[in-house]
């Protein structure tokens, strides 16, 4: 397959499923400008990597793996940030973000480390096999059944807790 064909199957690709990969970056920055960035940033780097792409046939999980890297890369970026004085973020208008049909459960699984969460969005929200997760974490499935249950089971006392 040439380097014009691979091209050509990722823009039809990320055409099909943005909506998927939006979501998926939302859950993590929780901001529709922010999120689109991103997505906008893993198709850049997607054709920038094209030849870490060994098997075509993996293009969902490859490219899941690009937006959940880029995604975590963004939100290290933002805690390195230095806080501007509250006057200067006065003279901007607040932004508008998305919200989660349950805030609840938004928030709940905002609280959860960073690893119980991306399983956890990967598995229900994207509705992704384990196995899927497993590849697109460079994980054994064992870890990531680990993580799942683990998550679940914080998630479900951080749900309680707010009952």
């Amino acid at each position: 397959m040439g380097k014009n064909d691979l091209e050509e199957q990722i823009a039809e690709h990320v055409l099909e499923f943005q909506d998927r990969y939006y979501r998926l970056a939302f859950s993590y920055v929780r901001n529709a400008d922010d999120a689109l960035d991103i997505v906008g940033e893993s198709v850049a780097k997607a054709f920038a990597g094209l030849g870490s792409l060994k098997n075509p046939g993996s293009l969902k999980a490859w490219f899941y793996g690009i937006v959940v890297n880029t995604s975590l890369d963004f939100l290290r970026k933002r805690k390195r940030e230095v806080l501007v004085g509250e006057e200067i973020l006065l003279n901007f208008a607040e932004a508008e973000s998305d919200t989660y049909e349950n805030p609840d459960l938004g928030k709940a699984l905002a609280d959860l480390p960073e690893d119980y969460r991306t399983v956890i969005i990967l598995r229900f929200f994207e509705d992704l096999k384990i196995q899927d997760v497993a590849e697109i974490l460079n994980e054994n499935i064992s870890t990531v059944k680990n993580r799942l249950y683990t998550g679940l089971k914080k998630l479900r006392i951080k749900m309680a807790e707010e009952v």
